[in-house]
């Protein structure tokens, strides 16, 4: 699994008209899962994103999680983090799971960030906030 991760001070995700999830300051994860990916993966890198110290203490420091921050967490589905652009300029998603898996994974994931979430599948307008800015990849 492969999570962009950026720190936030606000974030949303629509569909269409319909915005279906909107989060204050925190973390807005774009998750892609990888063919092969097993539970085991969704389990470790939700944990480590919990653990995951980029918020800033008292005294400026990058040493608070999103919990000891007080902060929520969007994440968004999005196979394209998977894009292999090494040979050609059109990316390539054969890494990335059959949808199947990856909507199953994703959601054993979302679920145990405690995060509200895209809609799988759908094409989404993704609005942030960026703090920082604060980027980070993550893979498993």
């Amino acid at each position: 699994m492969r999570a962009v991760v950026q720190r936030v001070g606000s974030a949303s995700v629509s569909v269409g008209d319909e915005t279906i999830a909107t989060i204050g300051r925190g973390l807005l994860i774009l998750l892609g899962v990888r063919d092969g990916d097993e539970d085991a993966d969704a389990d470790k890198l939700a944990r480590k994103l919990l653990a995951l110290r980029i918020f800033e203490d008292a005294d400026g420091r990058m040493n608070l999680s999103v919990g000891d921050a007080g902060g929520e967490i969007l994440c968004v589905s999005n196979f394209t983090v998977y894009g292999d652009t090494r040979r050609g300029n059109r990316p390539s998603f054969v890494e990335a799971a059959p949808p199947e898996e990856a909507e199953r994974l994703y959601e054993r994931a979302r679920a145990a960030l405690g995060a509200k979430g895209g809609r799988f599948g759908a094409h989404m307008a993704v609005t942030l906030v960026n703090d920082g800015p604060v980027t980070v990849i993550l893979d498993t």
